[in-house]
């Protein structure tokens, strides 16, 4: 079994905190915010390839910029990283989204994953326009993916759906290759639509148990439908050479959280319709606890979904033991891994030269450029041979 790395670009900024700016200014301390430049995601993307990264996930929503439009700039900046572009469905018709993605994969040498999101916060849609309940937003997500993956086919395509309607549509080029689709969500509906559409099924880092029980439950209404498809999580990480240097770098993050930030941030992730999202609210409670209280399975963490919606748990622990955790998951049925840690920029070089040559040496990951170490090793200048 060979594991797919893929890291996280934070186009929304970036900080040694959770929250940006969480101190403020200290002498003699580290802090300050990184703005999401091209300069500064460039450097967050080159460092995941060279590390062996294979794509990097970029989020959507009014809190960050435009996952589209970020990412087809920094195809010229790198070689050869993917990118996983989140986009939501009802915001655009399914033809376009498939000649964009048509487009993409033309001039970025077929560097285009896609995460399809349905959209878990009805006062957000409502401010892009969209007006649709949660149950009518899976009924429009489930007939948009199937006019795209028809018109992926090179077919001609009329279709009258409740929610989407087209006649007559085609598409110049088809994609080469078709982007996969990745695909979360934890309720009824979203398990339906995943079934029916996802190359890979994503799920929140719950704990291993959690976790097996949403493979299965995936795993069999594909197979319902003649399908098998992949599996991988989204999870944070928060690795060092020893547990108590990683436990020490999680107490850091705490430190900055005020109560006033998880109260506010909470408040509004109360109101969220998304099942995932729920889940991830009960594994810390809404509220800061000691340090390792928020540890709600070995290694894994819960103190990131204090002030953070979405992926809420990190892998804390000394680089062998995250690279155990990594190999429980795996042995679930888990083929990918979505990163991230803040800062991104120095925690995937934590990550790929901690964790990564340890689960190469188990045979779990190679590079996907080869082996790194055939390259000759730094030269130090005038250190003795």
């Amino acid at each position: 079994m060979t594991l797919t790395f893929h890291w996280f670009l934070p186009t929304y900024g970036d900080s040694r905190y959770i929250a940006g700016g969480a101190h403020g200014p200290q002498a003699g301390v580290a802090t300050g915010n990184r703005p999401a430049t091209l300069g500064y995601l460039g450097q967050v993307a080159r460092a995941a390839e060279e590390i062996g990264f294979v794509g990097a996930l970029t989020p959507t929503g009014a809190w960050c910029e435009d996952a589209w439009l970020t990412t087809a700039p920094l195809v010229e900046m790198s070689e050869r990283l993917k990118f996983l572009v989140a986009f939501r469905p009802g915001l655009l018709s399914p033809t376009l989204a498939a000649q964009m993605a048509a487009t993409y994969q033309w001039h970025s040498g077929g560097r285009l994953l896609l995460n399809v999101v349905t959209g878990g916060e009805s006062h957000e849609q409502r401010a892009y326009g969209d007006f649709l309940d949660k149950a009518a937003r899976y009924t429009r997500t489930d007939e948009f993916l199937h006019v795209v993956r028809s018109l992926w086919r090179g077919e001609k395509v009329d279709f009258h759906g409740t929610h989407v309607q087209v006649e007559d549509a085609r598409l110049g080029r088809v994609p080469d290759p078709v982007p996969p689709v990745y695909f979360g969500g934890s309720s009824p509906a979203a398990g339906r639509v995943a079934a029916r559409h996802a190359d890979v099924y994503l799920t929140w880092g719950e704990p291993p148990a959690a976790v097996a029980d949403k493979i299965a439950w995936i795993r069999g209404l594909a197979a319902e439908r003649g399908r098998r498809i992949g599996y991988g999580i989204r999870l944070h990480v928060i690795t060092r050479d020893t547990a108590g240097e990683a436990w020490a770098q999680a107490g850091r993050l705490l430190s900055g959280i005020s109560d006033e930030a998880i109260e506010q941030v909470q408040a509004g992730l109360r109101r969220s319709e998304s099942e995932g999202q729920r889940r991830m609210l009960e594994l810390h409670g809404g509220s800061a606890k000691g340090l390792r209280e928020l540890e709600v399975a070995p290694n894994l963490w819960a103190g990131v979904g204090l002030v953070r919606g979405g992926a809420g748990t990190a892998l804390v622990g000394s680089h062998e033991e995250v690279a155990d955790r990594i190999a429980e998951y795996a042995a679930l049925g888990l083929d990918e891994f979505v990163l991230s840690g803040y800062p991104h920029l120095e925690e995937a070089y934590w990550f790929g030269e901690g964790v990564l040559p340890i689960l190469r040496d188990r045979g779990l990951w190679t590079h996907p450029a080869g082996d790194p170490s055939a390259a000759a090793p730094a030269a130090v200048p005038f250190a003795a041979s």
